[in-house]
C-alpha cells in the first residue's frame, strides 16, 4: 500500500505543525497584549492634544513638545508592528504545514484507489512528502528555529507539491478504480 507512508507522514507532520499554535500563544501573545496596553497612553495623549488644538493644561504646546508626543505614539505603534511580524510568519508556517499535512493524508488515501504502475505511484507519493518538507518544513526551520539556510530551499517546495498534484490527477484519470487496489 504505497499511500500508507503519506498517511503516516501526514498525521505525524500535522502533530508537529499543529503544535506551533500553542507555542505561538505561549511565547508571544503576552508581549503583544502588553504592547497594546502600553500604546494606549502615548497614542491617547496625541489624540487628546489634537482634540484640544495642541494645548495641554490650557497652555499651547511648542513644536518640539508636539513632536516628542508624536514620536512616543509612533514608537508605541511600531513596537506592536515589530512584535506582530514574527507572529504573522509563524501563523503562515502553521497554516501551510497543516495544509500540507492534510494534503499528504488525502494523497495517501487517493493512492489506495488508483491502479497505475507502482513506480508512478511511488513518484507521486514521494513528491507530496518532499514538497511538504521543502515548503512548510523549511518555513518551520527558517522561522521557528531561525536557520537562514532553510529559506534557500523554500522556492522548490510549492513546485514539488504542484508536480505531485499534476501527476496524481493524471494517475486518477488513468487508473481510479473506486475501490482499494493491491499494488503489485
Amino acid at each position: 500500500m504505497i499511500g500508507k507512508k503519506n498517511i503516516v507522514f501526514g498525521f505525524l507532520y500535522l502533530v508537529l505543525t499543529a503544535s506551533l499554535g500553542p507555542y505561538m500563544l505561549a511565547t508571544s501573545a503576552g508581549d503583544i497584549d502588553a504592547a497594546y496596553i502600553a500604546k494606549q497612553a502615548p497614542v491617547g495623549r496625541v489624540q487628546d492634544l489634537k482634540t484640544n488644538d495642541f494645548e495641554e493644561d490650557l497652555e499651547p504646546l511648542k513644536a518640539d513638545q508636539i513632536a516628542k508626543a508624536n514620536t512616543d505614539a509612533v514608537l508605541a505603534i511600531n513596537n506592536i508592528v515589530n512584535l506582530q511580524g514574527p507572529q504573522a510568519r509563524m501563523r503562515t508556517t502553521h497554516a501551510h504545514g497543516n495544509l500540507e499535512a492534510v494534503l499528504n493524508i488525502l494523497a495517501g488515501l487517493a493512492l489506495c484507489f488508483i491502479a497505475v504502475a507502482k513506480v508512478f505511484k511511488q513518484i507521486i507519493s514521494w513528491l507530496f512528502i518532499a514538497g511538504a518538507i521543502l515548503h512548510s518544513g523549511m518555513l518551520y526551520i527558517g522561522i521557528v528555529f531561525e536557520q537562514g539556510w532553510a529559506f534557500t530551499l523554500i522556492q522548490a517546495g510549492p513546485w514539488v507539491v504542484l508536480a505531485g498534484l499534476l501527476l496524481a490527477g493524471i494517475a486518477a484519470l488513468i487508473g481510479f478504480k473506486g475501490e482499494i487496489v493491491q499494488d503489485s
